[in-house]
């Protein structure tokens, strides 16, 4: 309210300034008359001013003044007079002609500002909302489709599982199953891992390099450093990594493959989780299972291994895969009793929609102690696939020999021991092996206790199966892992007899 009086105050004090030299009414008079005489005058328009004359007045400039609505209407006599400066509620307008200023009125309240507004704040608000909406219908989608690029099977049979599961690293690796074809994270992150990793201690060494265990964003993981003469097996790990979907529970998690330069040599890292119980070698030199342990280990790599060889149609699905290296050292003991099977080095693909047999450049091949007798008197057909897969389920049986051999029955267990160990030296040579498994025709042998239990006298007649001098006779990884689920869901045995000695 005072600034509304101030405001009618100055105006009214500017139109008594601007008419000061009307200060009688015969000045006013006789000012008027000389200004109807001279041509370059005007009339204008007059109101509510004591200097109207029949509501018109003489002078050079017609103006018009509101001030908070009282409308003010008179002539000027210098343009001076025109210059008001901006005050809140106040608008003059000043014309050239006559009567000019009868028809001026206060101008309507802009209607920009408001829209103004609206464009400057609704408009970044709608865009926020729109990213808002698109983002929320990522994460919903990124969830669905991860739901079908973890094709991991959940077998009633693998239900008995101790405390303690794998190292979740986050939830980044199940963001990141959707990064691309493969199944670690994206690429352009992968080349930057080894500057992230610190190298903790060496857990073991072999012919390949070396595996150590490295932190990587406050956890565990593991990096196998290659040696330079191993440098294909890494490119191939890497390949079938980068552009397969091997994410399962019974297949070694893989994180990234970097290059890294370390005292001026370049070296080859695979990095992927960590598994504290190492290599299920390892594990059976020191540790003994019970028969429903042991039936755990046996079905998780034979689930493993149907995973790798089972072709997947589906936009997030994945080729065949043979594994031509399967023995204990490649395989991972988990902490839930559970194994893994890593080590792809030597793996063959094949797309049966296209028939195409992908058997990579590596030149190494397996581990002389675990080949079939197609491979070691050299008949195996190398141009067709299901001939790999057969020299897995060799290999196969003669894992789960290993770890029938560290199972207690009747409290009595054997000493670890390698297929063959009683038939060829510790580094056999290829004919060595050759001559035990093609012409003598040995398999390892079977100790009695094994037919005292159920649950191993299965197993052992499972092994018998993959054992079989021709490929095609033996079972299929598929048939394996089916035989060990219904063993581990059959209450036909004497449950008594399965807890004797445990």
């Amino acid at each position: 309210m005072r600034d509304m009086k101030a405001s009618v105050m100055l105006a009214v004090l500017f139109v008594l300034v601007y008419s000061g030299s009307y200060a009688t009414t015969a000045d006013h008079l006789m000012e008027t008359s000389t200004l109807k005489n001279d041509e370059s005058s005007l009339q204008c328009s007059c109101e509510n001013t004591n200097l109207c004359e029949n509501n018109s007045c003489w002078g050079r400039i017609c103006f018009y003044t509101s001030v908070h609505e009282r409308v003010v209407r008179g002539c000027f006599q210098t343009a001076e007079q025109c210059y008001v400066p901006a005050i809140p509620g106040v608008y003059t307008k000043c014309c050239y002609t006559h009567h000019c200023n009868a028809n001026l009125t206060m101008p309507e309240k802009p209607v920009e500002k408001p829209i103004r507004v609206i464009l400057l704040v609704g408009v970044p608000l709608l865009v926020l909302l729109v990213i808002a909406m698109a983002a929320c219908g990522l994460v919903l989608w990124l969830r669905t489709r991860r739901q079908y690029c973890h094709p991991v099977e959940h077998d009633t049979s693998m239900l008995k599982v101790p405390s303690g599961g794998d190292p979740t690293y986050g939830d980044i690796f199940d963001e990141f199953c959707t990064s691309g074809s493969g199944t670690g994270l994206p690429y352009l992150v992968q080349r930057t891992m080894a500057r992230q990793i610190s190298l903790v201690e060496c857990v073991g060494k072999g012919r390949y390099g070396e595996v150590w265990r490295g932190t990587w964003m406050g956890e565990s993981v593991a990096v196998k450093i290659f040696s330079s003469r191993d440098e294909q097996s890494w490119f191939r790990e890497t390949e079938i990594y980068n552009t397969v979907q091997l994410r399962h529970e019974n297949i070694l998690g893989f994180i990234a493959s970097d290059m890294t330069s370390k005292n001026s040599s370049t070296q080859l890292w695979l990095v992927t989780h960590f598994h504290e119980l190492g290599s299920l070698y390892d594990f059976l030199q020191y540790s003994t299972l019970d028969p429903e342990g042991c039936l755990r280990m046996c079905l998780s790599i034979a689930s493993g291994l149907v995973h790798l060889h089972t072709e997947i149609l589906s936009t997030q699905g994945k080729p065949a895969i043979a594994h031509r290296d399967l023995k204990s050292r490649n395989i991972l003991v988990k902490r839930n009793g559970q194994c893994c099977i890593a080590d792809l080095g030597l793996a063959v693909i094949h797309s049966q929609s296209t028939d195409y047999l992908d058997v990579g450049t590596n030149p190494r091949v397996g581990t002389k102690r675990y080949m079939a007798p197609e491979v070691l008197d050299e008949t195996i057909r190398v141009d067709v696939f299901e001939s790999y897969k057969q020299t897995d389920i060799w290999a196969l049986g003669l894992v789960l020999w290993e770890i029938t051999r560290r199972t207690i029955v009747n409290g009595i267990v054997e000493e670890y021991r390698p297929p063959f160990f009683d038939m060829v030296p510790s580094d056999p040579s290829f004919e060595e092996m050759k001559k035990v498994v093609c012409v003598d025709q040995h398999r390892p042998s079977l100790h009695n206790r094994l037919h005292s239990h159920p649950i191993l006298s299965a197993i052992a007649k499972i092994m018998k199966e993959c054992w079989f001098q021709s490929p095609s006779a033996r079972l299929t990884a598929l048939r394996v892992r089916k035989s060990l689920s219904k063993l581990d869901q059959d209450h036909d045995y004497d449950i008594d007899k399965l807890k004797l000695d445990l």
